[in-house]
């Protein structure tokens, strides 16, 4: 019983000083992008196609923005994706045009709460 009781205790004590997703993206190196160049890039190699003009995701591909993976992860999916995703390789898009790329996710804006839709509330 006392076992039970000290793993419980530490299980609660390791969660409450984890990272928010939030605080984990900010500790991440996250190269500076440009989100307007970004939004560009991203109609340009045609991202709109499989995932929405707002990054929300679409038939083909998932929802991107808002809140995307932390950059590592983008950035390795990227360059080698798992599933029906064409490569884009450095030869391709560049690690500044990523970042820009990345950058412009970052800037969509989160969907506003169904009860803020005076119309939603009726």
């Amino acid at each position: 019983m006392r076992f039970l009781i000290v793993m419980t205790l530490t299980m609660v004590a390791s969660l409450s000083g984890a990272q928010t997703p939030a605080q984990a993206q900010t500790a991440a190196a996250v190269p500076r992008g440009n989100a307007e160049n970004g939004k560009k890039i991203y109609a340009a190699y045609g991202c709109y196609q499989c995932h929405n003009y707002a990054a929300n995701g679409g038939g083909a591909g998932p929802r991107l923005a808002p809140r995307p993976i932390p950059f590592p992860a983008f950035s390795r999916y990227l360059r080698e994706p798992k599933d029906q995703m064409p490569p884009y390789t450095a030869k391709m898009v560049t690690d500044q045009e990523v970042a820009d790329i990345y950058s412009f996710l970052m800037s969509v804006p989160a969907a506003p709460a169904a009860s803020s839709i005076p119309i939603l509330n009726n």
